[in-house]
């Protein structure tokens, strides 16, 4: 679940707020996946070959402003429902050694919020906005499929006396994908024209490294660190582009930024007072870089410096497990669906943005001090079969 606020004053002293249209976000940033050895289902001619799929909404982004409000002109609502579907294979070439390849498609549902890119706004009418009488509510919409790939490689560098990784180092490379997003521009619910533009995702490249200072039969504890480079200066400009030729031009020239995230993590893996169940303590802080300059800084998507914090906490129950006293945690399910270990994973991130003042903005209603902080809950179950 996410959601929280940001808190707008202009060089005049009015003011808004802007919110995840209510006290949180839908869709939620989320992730849904399955893998599974093909050794464990009898196909042993390919190694040790993993499969899996997973489905992720990397974003989650939704962003509401009073369509009273000092920049009505330049957004009143933003949202970014995207999905993305990742079929992947991993490799373990060497005892040390693994290498992963998949795709990224990159879609929108119906099923997930509004199922489409939109961005809302107030019509400041000519000759700024010759397409639709001032006041009017302007819809910008659109939506697209298309796919990037992703290599990785994950080296083990150290081992303890029974075989366990103690240093592993990891490297991941996203490539960047471009939705040519196609839809219409909407005034007051009416269509104007069918519209046009293009959305490039960046390239991702992470360098990971993570240790274990302890690393027992009874205890681990794992040290992590990893580094973002996000090619941003992809997204140039999101110019809509309307079917008699006309355009309405969005310039963004972003910047790549870098995002550094640590986290640790301290598991029990033999509990006396929990037989056959074992639990993890986890924290973790990330800083993240603002991508967007002043001049071309949208009010609908959150972008300065930013701090998150956070922190949570994992139960995995085993076959021979009980849970809550009442039944073996291998007697959920049917059959040979009976999983060997049930997990339950939460956790809590508070993402502080540092105060963030725009001057010179192409909009001049957008020039201000933006003030923002954001939530964002997480509940994850785990089959282990």
């Amino acid at each position: 679940i996410s959601g929280g606020s940001t808190n707008f004053t202009s060089p005049t002293g009015a003011t808004a707020r802007g919110d995840r249209n209510g006290s949180a976000a839908w869709p939620p940033p989320g992730h849904t996946f399955i893998t599974a050895n093909l050794k464990d289902l009898g196909v042993t001619a390919l190694g040790d070959l993993t499969a899996g799929i997973g489905l992720t909404v990397p974003f989650g982004s939704l962003t509401r402003w009073p369509n009273d409000g000092p920049f009505r002109t330049a957004t009143t609502f933003n949202t970014l429902p995207l999905l993305d579907i990742k079929p992947t294979l991993a490799y373990k070439a060497t005892e040390n050694l693994s290498l992963g390849l998949g795709a990224d498609i990159y879609t929108f549902s119906g099923l997930v919020g509004e199922g489409q890119v939109e961005k809302q706004f107030i019509s400041p009418g000519a000759p700024t906005f010759p397409l639709a009488p001032a006041g009017s509510k302007m819809e910008l919409s659109g939506k697209d499929t298309a796919a990037g790939f992703n290599a990785s490689l994950l080296y083990t560098a150290l081992r303890n006396a029974d075989g366990k990784p103690t240093a592993n180092i990891g490297i991941v490379y996203r490539s960047q994908a471009t939705l040519h997003l196609t839809g219409a521009l909407l005034a007051n619910g009416a269509k104007v024209s069918d519209a046009k533009a293009t959305l490039v995702l960046p390239q991702v490249i992470t360098g990971a490294i993570a240790l274990w200072p302890v690393r027992t039969q009874e205890r681990e504890w794992k040290l992590e660190m990893d580094v973002d480079y996000v090619g941003w200066k992809s997204v140039r400009n999101l110019d809509v582009t309307l079917a008699n030729g006309a355009t309405i031009p969005q310039p963004q020239n972003w910047k790549s930024t870098y995002a550094v995230m640590l986290g640790t993590e301290y598991k029990w893996l033999s509990l006396e007072s929990l037989p056959n169940w074992e639990m993890a303590l986890r924290a973790g802080y990330t800083n993240q870089q603002n991508q967007m300059p002043d001049l071309t800084y949208d009010p609908g998507l959150p972008s300065w410096d930013l701090h998150i914090v956070g922190g949570g906490v994992g139960f995995l129950c085993k076959e021979q497990g009980s849970f809550l006293g009442l039944m073996r945690c291998g007697d959920f399910g049917v059959g040979s669906l009976k999983p060997k270990a049930i997990g339950l994973d939460l956790s809590y991130q508070a993402a502080f943005y540092e105060d963030r003042t725009v001057l010179g903005n192409r909009n001049p209603t957008v020039n201000g001090t933006y003030r923002t902080m954001l939530h964002v809950g997480g509940v994850s179950i785990r089959m282990i079969y």
